[in-house]
């Protein structure tokens, strides 16, 4: 189980998607096994969006973020939506 940044719900690990960051670099993990710290997201629009507005990202993962490459990953993020 683990808990999606964005509404905080407890979910099954293969419900969620995988943000990592290593070195500095956020990348959306769609293997789950990526380097680095790591937070998850549900695969819906409405929780990216709620994790974008609360700088979830930036506060779970404990960095300063670029607001383009957070934009960057939220976009990709939307490809993902169920």
């Amino acid at each position: 189980m683990r808990r999606c940044i964005g509404c905080m719900e407890s979910k099954p690990k293969n419900e969620l998607i995988r943000i990592a960051c290593y070195e500095g670099k956020l990348t959306v993990d769609e293997t789950g096994r990526a380097p680095g710290r790591g937070v998850y997201l549900c695969k819906s629009g409405k929780c990216a969006a709620i994790a974008k507005k609360k700088k979830a990202l930036q506060r779970s993962l404990h960095v300063e973020l670029d607001s383009t490459e957070t934009e960057k990953v939220f976009e990709e993020l939307m490809q993902y939506e169920e």
